[in-house]
């Protein structure tokens, strides 16, 4: 909760859907001062790097990939509690925050060959399969579909078992932030999410006001700054999570479930962010300080400047989603999922210092661009993988990821 001493400046919501607070919900006990930039100008600029080159997603992700293999057996784990609906009925599966690499695609195959196993457990022919990849209208699209295997249309069960090259499932993009409505209500049997709820909707305003006590002068993200500009991302995250709860809970059918795996943290102190606070509060944060300090960059312009992120401890999650009342937790656990960073020659110092620039670049990089634009964000990039290289071995010792996973079903 925000205490006395955090003031936030005050101006009209400019959203008037994010007034609409579920009365069981924690904001309801959050006085709502605290108001943020327009929602929808992140919406329409944020998104993993795409394409496929050097700094894309679907060059830059093999972390997700192997940290979503690691937890395989937790998903299997949900979807053998999932009510089956009658072979007659079409099955849809959604994967919110689906970006634009080949881990959604991996995912989804995993989600439908696992139900298919279990109507062969019982005697019965798969239904209809259909997945939803969504992600902001901002995604690579594109990308991702060039990426999808070739539909096998009326395939029998055990060829969508052995389906290798081939896809057994209808699948369609849907653009929007799922800290909304995306889908008709009771829709959907399996959520999926992974890597994308530590994303806020936005930067809270008063982390970027001058004049608010929460205004994070000198830093980019939540990583050692004030009690007050942690409160501030707090209350957003807050804010973000129950919005996307009640959202979900008029989209899943009954008998469906949620999967959900993002960032976490270990400590009570929202301002010790752990593995995101190494990558992006400690030498993404000096080398913009090298940027004002050769004078390429002004300190307000760095200072309107945060990563909207926050990751969350266990009772962050577990206060917002007991308080909006729609969801039971299933399983709620902090999984370690080790190194961002994947590099073939770890005693190779510049492979690892071009590893975290990449790895950085994939996930900011479009918001540094929109911010100060590419020829200086090359720059601060380029004094990023410098600043990792010469800090190589430490790097890799102390960047690990936590990860909170959490399988949610409604009340």
């Amino acid at each position: 909760m925000l205490t006395s001493s955090c003031l936030f400046s005050n101006s009209q919501n400019p959203n008037p859907e994010r007034e609409k607070v579920h009365p069981n919900t924690i904001m309801a006990t959050i006085q709502g001062d605290n108001v943020v930039v327009p929602q929808m100008k992140l919406e329409r600029l944020f998104c993993m790097k795409g394409g496929k080159g050097e700094t894309s997603y679907a060059n830059n992700s093999q972390a997700q990939a192997r940290h979503a293999r690691s937890m395989l057996h937790l998903l299997e784990g949900v979807l053998d509690n999932i009510t089956l609906p009658s072979p007659d009925e079409l099955f849809t599966v959604s994967d919110l925050g689906c970006s634009s690499g080949e881990n959604t695609l991996f995912i989804v195959d995993v989600i439908i060959k696992h139900f298919a196993k279990r109507y062969e457990a019982i005697g019965c022919g798969p239904p209809e399969f259909q997945a939803f990849f969504s992600d902001l209208p901002s995604n690579d699209f594109n990308t991702l579909f060039q990426l999808l295997p070739p539909l096998a249309i009326k395939i029998s069960l055990e060829e969508c078992l052995a389906a290798e090259g081939r896809r057994s499932y209808y699948a369609g993009g849907v653009p929007g932030s799922f800290y909304r409505r995306l889908f008709p209500a009771k829709s959907i049997n399996v959520f999926h999410s992974a890597f994308s709820l530590h994303w806020l909707s936005q930067v809270p305003e008063s982390v970027t006001d001058s004049k608010s006590s929460a205004y994070n002068k000198g830093r980019v993200f939540i990583h050692g700054a004030s009690e007050c500009t942690a409160n501030a991302y707090k209350q957003q995250f807050q804010m973000d999570l129950a919005a996307f709860l009640r959202s979900r809970s008029i989209e899943l059918k009954a008998g469906g479930s949620m999967f959900l795996v993002f960032l976490g943290r270990t400590s009570v102190d929202p301002t010790d962010q752990g593995g995101p606070g190494l990558l992006f509060g400690t030498h993404f944060q000096e080398a913009w300080n090298d940027l004002v300090q050769k004078g390429l960059v002004d300190g307000e312009k760095r200072d309107s400047f945060n990563i909207p992120v926050y990751a969350a401890s266990l009772q962050d999650f577990k206060e917002v989603v007991e308080a909006d009342g729609s969801f039971t937790i299933n399983k709620l656990e902090m999984f370690r999922g080790g190194s961002p960073l994947i590099v073939s020659r770890p005693d190779d110092a510049k492979e690892v210092g071009r590893a975290l620039a990449n790895s950085c670049r994939t996930v900011s990089g479009v918001l540094v661009d929109a911010q100060i634009g590419e020829e200086l964000s090359n720059e601060l990039f380029a004094l990023l993988e410098r600043r990792a290289t010469s800090h190589a071995a430490e790097l890799l010792e102390q960047l690990q990821f936590y990860h909170i996973v959490a399988s949610l079903s409604l009340t």
